[in-house]
């Protein structure tokens, strides 16, 4: 009876319930996978082109030229468009009302919520799936066990129904039903693991992206600060 047992046998075999199961299970697997390669994917072509960018930044001779080429290429990376917000930041703050609470607390104030803002909103995009990874790796083993459990049951009432409770009538039928648990963990497994692995590059990535927003700060107050030998020999004369 070997030939009767296994997993075709056991889809073959069940209900509504546990083909239910086993499609929600299937779709979370899916969804994992998919969430691994794009967003794997996506991470590494971000960090090369944020590795051109940054390259490239401190070659620029001046701050003018960094802001005539972030207008010339749109930015592609979170460094870039950090430095997009910092140079419009630079731009559009000396345009505001003193009165006006967007410009409170002076030029420098401005640029640090307008680059704390662009922080905000990478920190955000990174968690995109992240929930879905999150769920898969923590309820694909328990909805398994239940359509273990739900197998399990209907296996010994089909059983009790036929009045053969020999081990080897039981055996087949509950090894079975094992293999939803097994289903639920062969979700559950990647998807933990991938969790964990983007939540480790979100971290490095964000503390990369807080170390720029701080030089980047430096650099346009700094750099577009007025200089101090101007400024005395014009009150001089």
């Amino acid at each position: 009876m070997s030939h009767d047992l296994g997993v075709a046998h056991f889809v073959a075999q069940i209900d509504t319930v546990g083909k239910v199961v086993l499609v929600f299970l299937l779709i979370l697997s899916i969804a994992t996978w998919y969430l691994v390669f794009t967003k794997g994917l996506a991470n590494w072509l971000e960090a090369r082109r944020a590795k051109v960018f940054l390259d490239k930044l401190w070659q620029q001779p001046s701050i003018d030229d960094l802001n005539t080429g972030l207008k010339k290429n749109k930015p592609d990376n979170a460094f870039a468009i950090l430095a997009a917000e910092g140079l419009a930041a630079t731009r559009h703050a000396s345009g505001y009302d003193v009165q006006k609470l967007v410009a409170v607390g002076g030029i420098s104030e401005f640029m640090t919520r307008a680059i704390r803002n662009g922080i905000d909103q990478e920190s955000a995009r990174c968690e995109n799936g992240l929930t879905v990874l999150a769920s898969a790796g923590s309820a694909s083993p328990y909805i398994g066990l239940f359509g273990t459990v739900w197998a399990i049951y209907h296996a010994l009432v089909n059983i009790g129904i036929s009045g053969q409770g020999t081990l080897d009538k039981v055996a087949g039928p509950v090894g079975e039903a094992l293999i939803m648990t097994a289903i639920g963990l062969a979700v559950a497994i990647p998807a933990v693991f991938a969790y964990n692995a983007f939540n480790r590059r979100n971290r490095m990535w964000l503390a990369k992206l807080d170390a720029f927003a701080h030089d980047l700060f430096v650099l346009l107050t700094v750099g577009n600060a007025p200089d101090e030998s101007n400024k005395t020999s014009g009150s001089a004369s």
